[in-house]
């Protein structure tokens, strides 16, 4: 039981840890290249502005990370509470993180997969130049950005490195919400195995 509640200490600081990295990792894709006119101009996209890595994997995600910690340390209401209950509370918390963390996932790979919200040229063959928002990337079924380096400076003209910008920050979201995924389940594993040796004890 203290091994269990040992792990819970450290897996909800992890937690912790993670959402906090995924919500300044949301914050900067706010603004590109450090720039703060985009926002003010509405000129960010979709997937940005939804704030998965915000309330998602951030918010979510801490909250149950406070709650797992709050059973490690079996602090305030914690204290006193039986094996179903901290059971009850595990599967709560775990359930919590799980869909901040998948809903984080899920929104960083469609970013990753659409592209960057930029403003590029679309005039048939460079003759009349005619530049719009949108997101260049999302219909070119021929060639894959992610792959075609070539291509993420000659697209997007506005924010310079545009693609660079969202390729780092869109990949280092999915990598954090997949590791939250991980901690998860190592979480409810440890609560199991927590739950089985106490009833075992008695």
């Amino acid at each position: 039981m203290a091994c269990s509640r040992t792990c819970s200490r450290i897996l909800g600081l992890s937690l912790g840890t993670t959402a906090l990295f995924a919500a300044v990792t949301n914050t900067l894709l706010l603004f590109p290249n450090w720039d703060v006119t985009y926002l003010l101009r509405g000129l960010i996209g979709r997937h940005a502005m939804l704030g998965s890595g915000l309330w998602g994997g951030g918010l979510m995600v801490l909250t149950a990370a406070t709650l797992i910690s709050l059973m490690g340390w079996r602090y305030g209401c914690f204290s006193k509470i039986g094996p179903c209950q901290r059971m009850l509370t595990a599967l709560l918390s775990s359930g919590l993180a799980l869909l901040g963390a998948l809903i984080c996932f899920i929104t960083s790979g469609v970013a990753l997969k659409d592209g960057p919200f930029c403003m590029f040229d679309v005039s048939p063959f460079n003759q009349t130049q005619a530049w719009k928002h949108g997101y260049p990337f999302k219909d070119l079924h021929n060639r894959n950005y992610l792959y075609d380096h070539s291509l993420w400076n000659s697209v997007c003209l506005e924010p310079s490195k545009a693609v660079v910008w969202h390729v780092c920050f869109f990949s280092t979201l999915l990598c954090i919400s997949l590791l939250q995924i991980l901690l998860v389940v190592i979480h409810f594993i440890n609560s199991f195995l927590g739950l089985f040796c106490s009833l075992c004890e008695k």
